[in-house]
């Protein structure tokens, strides 16, 4: 059995709108039950810590994974008390997810302790993982050597496109597809909404919430393979 970090955002405010964001609640539910499914241990963290503020999107909320996260005791215990990212040690932890959500966008990427614990976990040999907004929080990463954690390898995440779809790009403080080509990832994608996951040199990453419990699927597989060597 391993132990799993969830990272989610502590941003509640949509750029300059009046509009709430924060963490999606299925990009969290949906890996959060494969991961237990799979015997592991979940933590959850975040930036500020304390109770993340949590979006369940139109015609979610019906869905089993959400009901039976936003209704499990354990699950809401652990989330009204979220680790902040200073407080946490990256050593416990073999795999780190970053869950998606608009908020992502504003507090993943300039949060020097989210960095610390995903660069921590990687040089460990542990698994970086995110979906949909949450590789915002790979953008700032980077190796030993220097370079970006993710030059060269092969990202998803939520694209250009489907931003465009939901009249956010010009609320966005930037888009996620061609900040991380800047920082030298292959970016691959599939069609708006459907479901696209890559997995490069202990990176997993997905590019919207249908590719959530795929992502998660991934990290359990490199886990295993860890430790089957």
């Amino acid at each position: 059995m391993a132990k799993i970090l969830l990272a989610v955002s502590s941003h509640d405010t949509l750029g300059d709108t009046d509009n709430k964001t924060g963490y999606s609640v299925s990009e969290a539910a949906h890996p959060y039950y494969v991961f237990a499914a799979a015997g592991h241990e979940v933590d959850f963290v975040s930036v500020l810590g304390g109770e993340p503020p949590a979006v369940v999107f139109d015609g979610e909320e019906n869905d089993p994974g959400i009901v039976a996260f936003l209704a499990d005791a354990e699950v809401r215990a652990k989330l009204a008390a979220t680790k902040p990212a200073a407080q946490v040690a990256s050593a416990d932890y073999s795999a780190i997810f970053y869950v998606g959500g608009h908020g992502a966008m504003w507090d993943f990427p300039d949060s020097p302790d989210l960095a610390r614990l995903a660069t921590e976990i990687y040089a460990d040999g542990g698994v970086v993982s995110a979906v949909c907004h949450g590789p915002a929080g790979l953008l700032n990463l980077r190796l030993p050597d220097g370079s970006y954690l993710v030059a060269g390898k092969r990202i998803s995440s939520f694209t250009n496109e489907e931003e465009a779809s939901l009249g956010l790009v010009e609320v966005m403080p930037f888009l996620l597809e061609e900040r991380l080509k800047e920082r030298g990832a292959r970016h691959a994608k599939s069609a708006n909404y459907v479901a696209h996951t890559e997995s490069d040199q202990r990176v997993i990453t997905g590019q919207n919430p249908a590719s959530a419990a795929v992502v998660a699927e991934l990290v359990v597989e490199e886990l295993k393979r860890a430790a089957d060597r």
